[in-house]
């Protein structure tokens, strides 16, 4: 089995109540392989400056991360985001932004990430991830990320993008903004009849939803006593999501897809606990599935019996 994810690999200089980084490694592509890379082999593509040095490499390689894909742009500096966050962490003001080699990215796969089984179609501009979904003719499973600047500037190229994918990934606010639905299940309805199998809302610390034909599943965001920093959340949880079912035989099962789902939380909860990578760097398995048994007997319906 085997992942390709295809989007920003950045540097970030984030604030927040809790402490600041100048410049640290981010981007939506490498959170997202951080996290799916437990669970499979993971491919990102994605362009990066002469900044970007072994120490970045090293953080993607040691977790078995495959970055031949990654293009290194000569002469180029990295994509780079500056923002700060209030006490209210679901909200990030942008004070810069600095596209670098992103600028002109044109994503170029090797064979072995066209033929990979699972594709994730991160926030990029929708008409390369058309082409890059159009390359991809062997995954079984794909998905995509968007947000309000492409709903507002390229919404016909996006809902294009969005009818060949099978899941949707978006916050709860874009998803009603896509459709012009203000009743959440019914704009992902209204989404599914576009093409995709599934719609995933993120909704913050409060945790995300997924529609699908057969129904609905909610999982409420982990009660932490230690948030620092939210940046790469969002992808993070995308990735505990598609890695996962990438190590399944029936991805689409609801088992499996509900599962999917407490693993893209859990991933996400560990996420906010430093800032950037800092802490899903150096997460084990081991604490994976236990935070994942500690969230499947938080959101357990009946308790245990009396005596």
């Amino acid at each position: 089995m085997a992942l390709t994810v295809v989007g920003s690999i950045a540097f970030d200089a984030v604030k927040t109540p809790f402490g600041e980084r100048e410049r640290m490694l981010g981007g939506a592509a490498v959170h997202f392989s951080l996290a799916a890379s437990f669970f499979t082999e993971v491919r990102p593509v994605g362009p990066v400056g002469d900044d970007f040095g072994a120490e970045q490499f090293e953080v993607l390689e040691k977790r078995g991360i495959v970055t031949e894909d990654v293009e290194r742009v000569a002469g180029g500096q990295s994509f780079f985001w500056r923002g700060r966050y209030e006490y209210d962490l679901n909200v990030a003001h942008t004070e810069e932004t600095r596209l670098g080699v992103f600028a002109e990215f044109e994503p170029k796969l090797s064979a072995a990430s066209q033929n990979a089984d699972t594709l994730f179609l991160a926030n990029i501009q929708p008409d390369l991830q058309r082409q890059v979904r159009a390359q991809c003719g062997a995954a079984k499973l794909s998905g995509l990320d968007s947000m309000n600047l492409w709903i507002e500037t390229a919404r016909d190229s996006l809902t294009a993008a969005i009818a060949e994918v099978d899941v949707l990934v978006v916050n709860d606010a874009e998803i009603r903004m896509l459709t012009e639905e203000s009743n959440l299940a019914r704009a992902a309805r209204a989404v599914m009849a576009m093409g995709p199998r599934a719609v995933i809302a993120k909704q913050g610390e409060y945790g995300a939803a997924l529609f699908t034909e057969s129904g609905f599943f909610a999982l409420p965001g982990l009660p932490l006593e230690d948030v620092r920093d939210p940046t790469g959340a969002g992808d993070s949880f995308a990735g505990g999501f598609f890695g996962y079912l990438d190590s399944c035989d029936d991805s689409f099962e609801e088992a499996e897809l509900r599962r999917a789902m407490g693993y893209g939380t859990v991933l996400a909860s560990f996420n906010v606990e430093e800032f950037g990578t800092e802490r899903v760097s150096r997460l084990t398995r081991e604490e994976i599935d236990s935070r994942f048994e500690e969230l499947r007997a938080m959101t357990q319906f009946e308790g245990p019996a009396a005596s």
